[in-house]
């Protein structure tokens, strides 16, 4: 029997996700089921791309003690703290989060994922890399070999990371953006799309251009 997930979050990544688990399952894929999203800008009972809203957020403990799994795709680009901490605080256990392949991807048999992964269609990652927690990999990404990747972070679309890289907590790496060997990307920051990366970020802060350059603080 498939584990049923709900999704936080909703039209944008989540939809985007929610449509990629309904296409596993029509490949043979039936570890999971989508179920529907927890969304607190919609009522309960409203839908999104056809698919119910069964709620708030904070309504996620109810979900929990009935077996749920949980996929967190509330994020931002300018700044995550108050994204994290809103996910934080509704006290969802690691063993309540979904891990998710899309098994149209390639990921290396020494890869170590937390608890909460998504990686989409025509991803690539290379081996000896490590992702922390609730990290979403989107569709044609590419991940290098031995990377550290912290929790929260996004890769989007056909973004793409060498090796050796170092990636802390909360971080947003943009559209096609490319990004060197051997860098530091500090908390909480965010690199522009279309962006080549050739030097260390720190934390809160936002880079882009090609070459990238700071740009200023995240709010």
């Amino acid at each position: 029997m498939s584990k049923k997930i709900i999704i936080l979050g909703g039209l944008g990544n989540g939809s985007v996700i929610a449509n990629a688990l309904i296409d596993a399952n029509k490949r043979g894929y039936d570890e999971w089921e989508f179920a529907g999203y927890l969304n607190d800008k919609q009522e309960k009972d409203s839908s999104i791309e056809g698919f119910p809203v069964l709620g708030k957020t904070r309504d996620a403990c109810e979900f929990i003690k009935k077996g749920f799994y949980f996929i967190n795709t509330i994020y931002r680009i300018d700044g995550q703290q108050e994204r994290i901490k809103l996910f934080e605080n509704l006290k969802i256990p690691d063993s309540s989060l979904a891990t998710f392949i899309h098994p149209m991807t390639y990921v290396a048999p020494n890869v170590k994922l937390s608890s909460g992964i998504v990686i989409m269609p025509n991803v690539s990652i290379s081996s000896g890399t490590i992702f922390g927690k609730c990290c979403l990999v989107m569709v044609g990404a590419t991940i290098g070999h031995n990377n550290e990747i912290g929790s929260y972070c996004h890769f989007a679309a056909q973004c793409c990371t060498s090796s050796f890289i170092k990636i802390s907590d909360g971080v947003h790496i943009g559209l096609n953006a490319t990004i060197r060997e051997n860098l530091k990307i500090g908390k909480n920051s965010t690199l522009g799309m279309g962006s080549v990366l050739l030097e260390n970020i720190g934390e809160n802060e936002i880079w882009a251009g090609n070459p990238a350059k700071f740009i200023r603080k995240a709010k």
